[in-house]
């Protein structure tokens, strides 16, 4: 490869991402002063590798924190280059829980290759912090020092980084740390602390205690809440920053990496620091103290965090605000593991998105196992088309030639069957798992619904790109929970508890309705509705109005119509395990004499999690093998939904 136009094959091999562009150039150069304002498609894509810090031992403290301190202080940096144009990838994310696919690779081919946004952009390889630095330092401003003894301002450096176009960087005065090797020295390469989050002594800013540093605010009784409630007061509320946040794990981290570095969660951080964004991890509940802060008054989170929202939600003046990431259940707040909680996950989970709810956010949920990403700010800025229609919705006519319905315009008495194919409410999961599920071979060979929700197009336009000029007849798109962003509709309605604000039903169906007119869809494969109240008759009206063909939910009545919508109450999950038992999961779904048809028709929407199309071929020819006159029809979701409809309405025309 050279610089002369050869591009790197599709696939880089996994022995080495630099090996696979050893014949690139790796001739230095930095930007000109007026780079940021005069990129242009000829500047390089600089390519870096983070993969080297897996060979770290992150139960040796030291070496757990350079590798935290590298993968901070490149993700800052990514956020802050990439803002006006795609200049510099990294590679990290090599393996996951489901293979040995090397995802970074995976989709840095993709970008590259023929038809690709990248395609046409010279390739440069960095080889070390130094040449990093050297190459981008004219779009520095300088550094954010945060502080190891207070965690919390490790996130909110990533805010100040973001506002400030600062690369975060920990306080460490020991030779070789990352703050002796760009703020303790002299030369080009010197970054300025222009935001000390800690003393110059290293003694801490915030304590907890008198008032909060560089405000009128009187201390929260929590140093790591004051830590936020500085960010809010300098940043959110002044417009320093956007009202658009991740809920990342802090540098709480370092206390028990568990032996994962990529659940450190900071090559995540580039997108928001691109978009200047606020980031936070506070305790949802109210009834305990957290695990991380445990003197704190008690309440003193789940109260910054709702500082957080509402401040949010007057900066939107009603609007809606993204939240990418989630509650960090592993390592804190939960019952699990060394996480300190008395709740268990699925419950904080549940608890944060309705609190978040009540204030008009809503989650792009990046959990635990599959959360970390990389390189979103690069993939944000490929383009997309205005529209991506699906094929035509079935008419009464395609129903009959089917067999679906009868002469009389009956449904016909079979068990219907919908595969709602999930989890993809975030964008670090559609990142780490479609390389496995779209490239497998027995895509297309039964009817897939995927509940890839538009939202994530914010993150992951190439995934959604990829997927629809790809699919096969037999994949259909549907949105996932709770269509375009995962919230509880229920706490959009008023009364709203905790937030007592007015009504988001309508600013929800406005912004749900934009993203599924580019998406062409027409059903909500699942609403969660957690904590909150059932939906209300307002509330149904706008999914509706967006969601005309369908949807699904958990409180409410097993079938029913809103207008001419057809919804179901949510069926079972089956089992993550081998086809075979997910398919007598199913079998017992179904219910009745399997023997036969049933007596009337039935309808099942059944939600599978992080399954391939192989597993669904075996798991439908299982089923089929062991009930063959069950009449046990899968259909793609707008069939589903049509035949739905045709029940409900007693065999009455369109």
């Amino acid at each position: 490869m050279t610089l002369s136009g050869e591009r790197p094959a599709r696939r880089i091999g996994r022995r080495g991402f630099l090996g696979g562009l050893a014949g690139v150039g790796v001739g230095m150069g930095t930007l000109a002063p007026e780079a940021a304002s005069a990129a242009t498609v000829t500047e390089p894509l600089w390519l870096y590798d983070l993969a080297h810090l897996y060979q770290l031992d992150l139960d040796d403290p030291a070496q757990a924190a350079r590798a935290y301190d590298e993968l901070h202080f490149v993700a800052t940096l990514q956020g802050i280059v990439n803002r006006d144009l795609p200049r510099l990838h990294v590679h990290f994310v090599t393996h996951n829980e489901l293979g040995t696919i090397d995802i970074d690779d995976y989709w840095l081919s993709r970008t590259l290759e023929s038809g690709g946004f990248l395609a046409d952009r010279p390739v440069r390889v960095l080889s070390s912090l130094d040449e990093l630095v050297s190459v981008f330092r004219p779009l520095l401003r300088g550094a954010v020092v945060w502080d190891p003894a207070v965690p919390a301002t490790s996130n909110v450096a990533s805010t100040v980084a973001g506002a400030m176009d600062l690369v975060a960087v920990r306080y460490d005065p020991t030779p070789g740390s990352l703050y002796r090797s760009f703020i303790g020295v002299a030369g080009p390469l010197r970054l300025p602390p222009v935001v000390r989050l800690v003393r110059e002594d290293g003694r801490s800013l915030f304590t907890g205690r008198g008032r909060i540093p560089g405000t009128r605010r009187e201390s929260t009784g929590s140093a790591k809440c004051d830590a936020y409630i500085w960010a809010v007061e300098r940043f959110l509320r002044t417009g320093r920053c956007a009202p658009e946040f991740g809920y990342y794990l802090d540098s709480f981290w370092l206390r028990g990496p568990q032996g994962k570095l990529p659940q450190c969660l900071l090559t995540n951080h580039d997108y928001l620091v691109a978009r200047r964004g606020f980031f936070f991890d506070l305790l949802p509940w109210d009834d305990e103290t957290p695990v991380d802060d445990p003197d704190q008054p008690l309440g003193t989170d789940q109260r910054t965090l709702q500082e957080i929202l509402r401040v949010a939600y007057q900066r939107t003046r009603g609007g809606l605000a993204p939240v990418h990431g989630f509650v960090p259940w592993a390592y804190k707040y939960t019952t699990f593991g060394s996480g300190g909680g008395h709740h268990d996950p699925v419950p904080t989970e549940w608890r944060f998105v309705q609190l978040a709810s009540a204030y008009n956010a809503y989650l792009d949920a990046d959990a635990e196992h599959l959360d970390a990403m990389a390189n979103a700010s690069v993939f944000a800025h490929a383009p997309l088309r205005p529209r991506y229609p699906q094929g035509p919705r079935p008419s009464l006519a395609d129903l009959r030639a089917r067999g679906f319905v009868t002469e009389d315009d009956t449904v016909a008495p079979r068990r219907y069957v919908m595969f709602y194919v999930g989890d993809y409410d975030s964008a670090a999961w559609l990142y780490q798992v479609l390389p496995y599920m779209w490239d497998d071979p027995a895509r297309g060979s039964v009817p897939l619904n995927w509940a890839f929700n538009p939202n994530l197009a914010a993150r992951m336009p190439v995934a959604l790109d990829l997927v629809r000029r790809t699919a096969s007849s037999q994949d259909t798109f549907v949105a996932g929970d709770s269509g375009a962003g995962y919230v509880n509709p229920g706490m959009l309605q008023e009364p709203r508890e905790f937030s007592g604000l007015p009504s988001g039903v309508e600013v929800w169906r406005d912004h749900c309705r934009r993203h599924y007119e580019r998406w062409d869809l027409t059903v909500t494969g699942f609403i969660i509705d957690g904590f909150a109240p059932a939906m209300d008759a307002a509330t149904l009206r706008a999914y509706s109005d967006f969601s005309p063909d369908g949807f699904a939910a958990q409180k409410v009545e097993p079938l029913g119509l809103v207008g001419d919508t057809p919804y179901v109450r949510m069926g079972p999950d089956l089992p993550r395990a081998d086809p075979a038992t997910a398919a007598d999961a199913l079998a017992a779904a179904l219910g009745g004499d399997l023997g036969g048809p049933p007596s009337t028709p039935t309808f099942h929407s059944v939600r599978t999690i992080l399954q391939s199309p192989s597993w669904h071929r075996e798991v439908v020819e299982r089923l089929h093998a062991q009930a063959p006159e069950a009449a046990v029809e899968i259909v793609d979701a707008h069939t589903f939904y049509a035949l739905v409809r045709q029940h409900l309405r007693g065999g009455r025309l369109s």
